[in-house]
C-alpha cells in the first residue's frame, strides 16, 4: 500500500476529529440503537482511517471513534463486541446482473464444466428436476476451459430434446447454443441476418451457435417468469449477496416492470438490497423515464441507461480495430449503428441520465469515448461510464480523463480471460488489455464489480484479482501484467466508496462515517494485511443493512 495504515493507538488520537460530526452531549448518556465496539474498523474515509467503534441510530452512523469514547458518550439498546474482528463498509458490486442472477438460480449451472459432455449431463439433470418446464435453460459454459476449445454444436441436444426447446448461454452472455426446436420456435434459419448478431452456419446448416443479437431472437420466446417467480428470484439473489458481504449492487439492464417490483418489495421490507438500476434503452423505458426523470429512494436509484456497443472477447464479438489474431479477417461487430449510439447519447444528456455503455474491444471503446466527448465537451461531473473498458488503445486512454468518463471494471475478467486472451489479441494488443491501474489514474477513482453471474458473486475474488492479478489457484506466479495491479487500498475503495460515487451515492454510503447508512460487514480476516494467497478464503461472519443484521454465518 502507498501509505501505512494507522494503528489503534493512532486511531485513539483521532477520536475527537472522527466524532466531530456528531451532536454533543453533556450527560454522557445519549441514546443510540447500536454500538459496535472492539473492532478493527476500516472507515474508508478520505484518509482511510481505522477506528475501534461506531454508534448507530435510526439506521445511520452517528459517531466513529474509540471504544472508550463511544461507550462513555452513548448508551445503546444493543451493543456488539466485534472481538477484534475486521469490519468494512458494506461492499458494493459496481456492475452485476442481480435480477438475472436470481432467475438463473432456477436454470442449469454450467460454470466450471470441463467438457461439452459435462455440459450435456448437467442439462439432462436439470430437465429431470423440472420435467414439465416449457424450456430447458442453462448458463455458464466456456469452451476455452475445455480440451477442445471450439464452440459446440446442437446435434446432441437435438437427439436428446427433439420436442423441447433448449438454449444454454455462454458464461459471458454474448453467445448461446440452441437446439433445433428452439431455433424453429424463433423462426431462425441459415438465411437469418441481423445487425450486431450472427447465426453460425457451416456447410449450409446451422450449428446452433448464436452470437449477441441472435441470442435475443431465441430468448425472447421464453415465457416471462410470473410475479411469484420474480419475487423469489430477487429474494434468492439477495440472500446470496448478503452471505458474501454485498449490501449494494449495480444491476446492469432492467425494465420498468422489474424496477417497480423491486420498489414495492423494498417498501414492504421483502427486499433490503440497495440497487443502482441501469435501465435497458427500450422505447417504453425511454418514454416513461424521460417524461418523469430519475427516481431515488434509500434503496433504489434509477438514473442511468445501460447501452451495449459490442459483444465479448471470448465469443469474438468484441469490436476490434484490427482483426482477431486467431480468426483471419474477423473484427467482431457493433451491436447498433454509430448514429444510434450518437442519438441515444444526445437524448440521455438532454434528459439528465447517465450513459453506461458496455464496451470490450478497442474499436468500441474508441467510438464510445469519442461520442461521449462530443456530447460532454470536456471535464464535467455527469459521471458517464464505460462498462468493462477491457481493451483500450493507448491513443484513447487519456480520453477517459479528458471527458471525465468513468471506467467501470471487473477485475476477475482479467484473471478469467488471461489464459486465452492473448490468442485473440496477439502480443501487442494484450499489453493494452485489462489496464486497470492506467484507467484508475485518469480520474482518480473507479468502481469495481464482478459482472455476476458472468463471474463469481464473491467480491473478495475481485479484490484478490485486482491486487494479485491471479486466479483462484494463485496462478500465475508473480501475477498477470502486474503493472496494472491495484493497491489494497485502491481495491477496497473501488468496492465501497468509489462504487458509491460512480452512482452519485457517496454522501450516503460507501464508508463508515457519521450521517451515512449503517451498512457494514464483519469478516474473519483482514484483506489489508493477509498474504494474497489467503484472500479468497475470507469468510463473512455478519452483514448489516441500516444497522440491522441481515446475515450471520452459522
Amino acid at each position: 500500500m502507498k501509505k501505512t495504515l494507522r494503528t489503534f493507538a493512532a486511531a485513539a488520537l483521532l477520536g475527537a476529529s472522527l466524532l466531530s460530526g456528531c451532536s454533543s452531549s453533556t450527560t454522557g448518556s445519549e441514546s443510540v440503537d447500536l454500538i459496535v465496539y472492539n473492532g478493527n474498523v476500516y472507515t474508508v474515509n478520505e484518509n482511510f482511517d481505522q477506528a475501534e467503534a461506531f454508534a448507530v441510530k435510526d439506521g445511520k452512523i452517528v459517531a466513529v471513534g474509540t471504544t472508550a469514547e463511544l461507550r462513555a458518550k452513548y448508551k445503546a439498546t444493543e451493543e456488539l463486541d466485534a472481538e477484534g474482528k475486521t469490519i468494512y463498509p458494506g461492499l458494493i458490486d459496481g456492475h452485476a446482473h442481480f435480477y438475472r442472477y436470481g432467475l438463473a438460480l432456477q436454470s442449469a449451472d454450467l460454470t466450471g464444466t470441463a467438457s461439452f459432455k459435462e455440459v450435456v449431463q448437467k442439462v439432462v439433470d436439470q430437465h429431470k428436476l423440472y420435467p414439465n418446464a416449457d424450456w430447458v435453460t442453462g448458463r455458464g459454459w466456456d469452451q476455452n476451459d475445455w480440451a477442445v476449445k471450439e464452440f459446440p454444436t446442437k446435434d446432441t441436444l437435438d437427439l436428446l430434446f427433439p420436442d423441447t426447446p433448449v438454449i444454454i448461454t455462454r458464461i459471458d452472455g454474448h453467445a448461446a447454443l440452441a437446439n433445433q426446436k428452439a431455433l424453429d420456435m424463433a423462426s431462425v434459419t441459415p438465411a437469418t441476418k441481423m445487425v450486431g448478431g450472427l447465426v453460425e452456419v457451416e456447410k449450409g446448416r446451422m450449428t446452433g451457435i448464436l452470437i449477441d443479437n441472435a441470442v435475443d431472437m431465441v430468448t425472447s420466446k421464453i415465457p416471462e417468469a410470473d410475479e411469484q417467480e420474480q419475487r423469489q428470484a430477487l429474494q434468492n439473489a439477495q440472500k446470496n449477496c448478503f452471505a458474501v458481504g454485498l449490501t449494494s449492487v449495480a444491476d446492469a439492464g432492467l425494465d420498468k416492470a422489474t424496477i417497480d417490483l423491486m420498489d414495492a418489495m423494498h417498501k414492504s421490507g421483502e427486499l433490503q438490497m440497495r440497487v443502482y438500476a441501469m435501465l435497458n434503452p427500450g422505447q417504453a423505458n425511454q418514454d416513461y423515464y424521460f417524461k418523469n426523470g430519475p427516481y431515488k429512494t434509500d434503496f433504489l436509484n434509477v438514473r442511468s441507461f445501460k447501452v451495449y456497443s459490442d459483444g465479448a472477447l471470448g465469443s469474438r464479438g468484441a469490436n476490434l480495430l484490427k482483426p482477431y489474431s486467431d480468426r483471419k479477417g474477423h473484427y467482431g461487430f457493433l451491436l447498433a449503428t454509430e448514429k444510434e449510439f450518437r442519438d441515444i447519447a444526445a437524448l440521455l444528456n438532454q434528459h439528465g441520465f447517465q450513459m453506461n455503455t458496455h464496451a470490450i474491444g478497442d474499436s468500441a471503446n474508441r467510438l464510445l469515448l469519442d461520442i461521449y466527448g462530443e456530447v460532454l465537451g470536456g471535464k464535467n461531473d455527469k459521471r458517464w461510464r464505460i462498462e468493462h473498458s477491457q481493451i483500450v488503445n493507448p491513443a484513447d486512454m487519456n480520453k477517459y480523463g479528458r471527458y471525465s468518463v468513468l471506467p467501470s471494471v471487473q477485475p476477475t475478467h482479467a484473471t478469467s480471460d488471461m489464459y486465452w486472451a492473448g490468442d485473440r489479441l496477439g502480443k501487442e494488443r494484450i499489453a493494452h488489455a485489462y489496464p486497470f491501474k492506467q484507467l484508475l489514474d485518469q480520474n482518480g477513482y473507479m468502481p469495481l464489480g464482478s459482472d455476476f453471474p458472468v463471474e463469481d458473486i464473491n467480491p473478495v475474488y475481485g479484490f484478490h484479482a485486482a491486487v494479485a492479478r491471479q486466479d483462484g489457484k494463485n496462478w500465475p506466479e508473480g501475477g498477470f501484467q502486474m503493472e496494472n495491479a491495484l493497491s489494497r487500498e485502491e481495491a477496497m475503495r473501488g468496492m465501497t466508496i468509489w462504487a458509491a460515487k460512480a452512482a452519485f451515492e457517496e454522501k450516503e454510503k460507501g464508508s463508515i462515517a457519521p450521517g451515512k447508512f449503517a451498512d457494514f460487514v464483519i469478516v474473519d480476516r483482514d484483506l489489508m494485511t493477509i498474504a494474497p494467497d489467503q484472500m479468497r478464503g475470507l469468510q463473512v461472519l455478519r452483514t448489516y443493512v441500516n444497522g440491522k443484521q441481515v446475515y450471520r454465518k452459522q
